[in-house]
């Protein structure tokens, strides 16, 4: 891997993390005021479990992929698909009130939540630097 797209893949996955915990934030908050007051490994269970956080999982499996791509290029092992992930993370951080569930729930936190706004652009900004 190039070491422009290394870097790249680093920057993504930072906004990408800081967007995720944002949205995570604010559907925690949602599932908090149905559920009570909700400790870190009750939040990683519903996380990883509840359909109120499903939407969130996209995001975290597009960090997982680009932890294992960083690690397989420090390793020398296979070609990594830069632009592949590239346009996985536009799709996936895509807000639209009519697309899929991971896409309105993203127009949904943005219009409520301007933590995921400027969290929002953080990654758009990376993503447009690849352009």
């Amino acid at each position: 891997m190039k070491d422009t797209d290394r870097q790249l893949l680093i920057e993504l996955r930072r906004s990408l993390l800081h967007l995720h915990k944002t949205l995570l934030d604010w559907e925690r908050t949602a599932y908090e005021r149905i559920h009570g007051r909700t400790s870190a490994g009750s939040l990683l269970n519903a996380l990883m479990n509840d359909p109120q956080f499903a939407w969130l999982r996209p995001l975290s499996e597009l960090i997982v992929r680009i932890d294992e791509s960083l690690e397989i290029d420090a390793l020398e092992g296979p070609d990594v698909d830069v632009d592949g992930i590239v346009s996985l993370a536009a799709s996936i951080i895509a807000a639209d009130e009519a697309g899929d569930a991971v896409a309105q729930r993203h127009h949904r936190a943005m219009q409520e939540y301007p933590d995921a706004v400027f969290a929002h652009r953080a990654v758009t900004n990376v993503l447009k630097s690849r352009q």
